[in-house]
């Protein structure tokens, strides 16, 4: 579960001790930077306690793209389903927490985009969700108002919710997707 991809000089593995601050750096410059609305303790707790939440939960991981000792992406993968609210009651039914492998924080620093990084991290967390007992899908959701989110979502795993004419999660572009725990490791 724990091997090293090389893509070009970067390295995607699944973080250590050592990563918790870059990785942090990442998801936070990420919050205020290409979100514009910065952290949201409803949202983002988990940024706060890295360690905990990802590094020493068996079922959660956190995957990184490193260069030299900079960590320039990040994708974590914990067992909660999407909430309700602010999620569509349905999709909390759809995904419970404890069988569902969600995805998020698949961010990568934009000096670093076009490098194939978000993807080799999204299928190093989708084959440690196959090897995890229990799960039965990985489900995300994503902002598509964020320039090439749409496309890259749309190219790995198939929509079950388009959220954008809701106004769930405060009327951001949302849209939700599933990746069969079946082909991950494809």
């Amino acid at each position: 579960m724990n091997q090293e991809q090389e893509i070009g000089p970067y390295r995607v593995r699944h973080a250590e001790e050592r990563d918790v601050p870059g990785a942090r750096s990442v998801m936070l410059d990420t919050f205020y930077r290409e979100f514009g609305y910065g952290y949201v303790p409803a949202w983002h707790a988990d940024t706060v306690d890295i360690g905990a939440t990802y590094l020493t939960h068996p079922r959660h991981t956190l995957v990184v793209a490193v260069l030299g000792d900079e960590v320039v992406g990040t994708t974590a993968l914990h067992s909660r389903g999407p909430a309700h609210p602010p999620h569509p009651r349905a999709l909390a039914e759809r995904y419970p927490s404890g069988r569902t492998a969600q995805l998020l924080r698949v961010y990568v620093r934009p000096g670093h985009r076009r490098h194939g990084l978000a993807r080799a991290m999204v299928r190093a967390a989708c084959a440690f969700a196959a090897e995890v007992p229990g799960y039965e899908s990985v489900y995300l959701h994503t902002n598509v108002d964020v320039p090439g989110a749409e496309a890259f979502w749309r190219s790995l795993a198939t929509e079950v919710f388009d959220a954008r004419a809701t106004g769930e999660h405060g009327g951001y572009g949302t849209v939700h997707f599933e990746i069969p725990i079946r082909v991950t490791c494809a």
